[in-house]
């Protein structure tokens, strides 16, 4: 028997009880929507957004130079090719959609009961992505968000499989609500002209408010598309 077979990487796992589905949803809401703790755990978004914008950049054909992730959680992805461009665009595009939708694949993955796979593939993504981090508290931010979802596959049973996943997912869906929010907020009280709103306005000539529409849309369509999967309804 394989290791692969081993670990049923690829197999399915039964499904949690409702309530538990329920209660993860509502711990992950916890660390969305009080201020103090999001400001901690938005650290997390901030490695899906940065993510979103270096794998974008690497399928589209750029050069991807590093990535940064800062202690006030917020990031930079530094990217290599032409300055316009449907890859520039894709790229730029990628941060503010990245949480959500990674959010979405995981909810489809949990549906179909495939929570180990989930987490293996989290822990490689996150794996993938050290590789590019550029400084120490990217490195740390990164190395203990990576190592929880190690433990947790390599050393936990199922029913706490599946309460972590969950988690994880919920808080994909729900934190990424959150920052077109705070990037609209932003803009009105204090505009530089650099947020990835902006910065798609210059590449396209489409206004930023449009932009935003689009980051909004795919947060929330994303957060019902995916907490449908959770429910089960």
């Amino acid at each position: 028997m394989s290791a692969l077979q081993d670990f049923q990487l690829f197999g399915t796992q039964s499904p949690p009880d409702q309530w538990l589905v329920v209660v993860t949803g509502l711990a992950a809401l916890a660390a969305v929507v009080p201020h103090g703790l999001w400001r901690l755990s938005r650290n997390a978004i901030t490695i899906a957004h940065e993510g979103g914008h270096g794998l974008v950049a690497l399928v589209s054909g750029r050069r991807l130079d590093g990535i940064r992730l800062h202690s006030d959680t917020s990031g930079l992805t530094v990217s290599r090719g032409k300055p316009h461009g449907l890859g520039m665009i894709l790229t730029a595009a990628a941060g503010y959609t990245a949480p959500p939708l990674l959010g979405l694949g995981g909810a489809w993955l949990l549906a179909a009961h495939h929570v180990t796979l989930f987490l293996w593939l989290a822990t490689a993504l996150l794996l993938a992505m050290l590789v590019m981090i550029r400084n120490a508290y990217g490195v740390l931010t990164v190395v203990i968000t990576g190592a929880a979802f190690l433990l947790i596959s390599w050393l936990t049973g199922p029913d706490v499989q599946s309460a972590f996943a969950y988690t994880a997912v919920w808080f994909l869906l729900l934190g990424g609500v959150r920052p077109a929010f705070e990037l609209q907020r932003k803009r009105r009280r204090h505009n530089d002209g650099d947020s990835d709103a902006d910065q798609l306005a210059r590449l396209t000539h489409v206004p930023p408010a449009l932009w935003l529409f689009l980051f909004h849309a795919v947060s929330v369509c994303s957060l019902i598309g995916g907490g449908r999967w959770l429910l089960g309804v």
